[in-house]
């Protein structure tokens, strides 16, 4: 079954805007993500509806944040982007007539609802400022690796 990447390409293109003090066109978040503007115009216009997001047509226009990256979670970039599966496994089938099988569904059902609840609330804990305070020590941390190789 193929993976659902959404969530995680929406949130590398926020925080590619982030790093950005100008608007970015859809074909420079495009370049970076290795995709189609269209793409891109599709994912941000429903960010822009939930207020993530500012656009300004012409010349010197493109895609913005709209809120400071503190007051965004990654839940609330999962709710807008519209909640896609989380989990890829599922029942063989929803509405067995088999007993054993009901049994089944009615243990994983449990499951999978635990583990989507701990996922979402963690979502909900992360920030996009944490995500880029992270990034911003990575290239700190690789910076400081590439002088430690060029002085040794």
């Amino acid at each position: 079954m193929k993976r659902d990447s959404r969530l995680s390409g929406v949130l590398h293109v926020l925080l590619h805007m982030a790093e950005h003090q100008t608007p970015m066109t859809s074909e420079q978040l495009a370049r970076a993500m290795q995709t189609n503007p269209v793409v891109i115009r599709r994912i941000l216009g429903g960010l822009r509806d939930a207020g993530f997001v500012h656009s300004e047509k012409g010349h010197g226009g493109g895609w913005t944040i709209a809120r400071d990256l503190s007051a965004i979670t990654m839940r609330d970039v999962y709710d807008a982007i519209g909640r896609p599966r989380l989990m890829a496994m599922g029942n063989r089938s929803e509405a067995p007539g088999c007993l054993v099988e009901q049994a089944v569904n009615a243990a994983l059902d449990s499951g999978f609802r635990e583990a989507e609840a701990l996922l979402l609330d963690r979502f909900a804990d992360v920030t996009l400022a944490q995500l880029s305070a992270d990034f911003h020590a990575r290239m700190a941390e690789r910076s400081h690796l590439a002088q430690e190789h060029s002085h040794g």
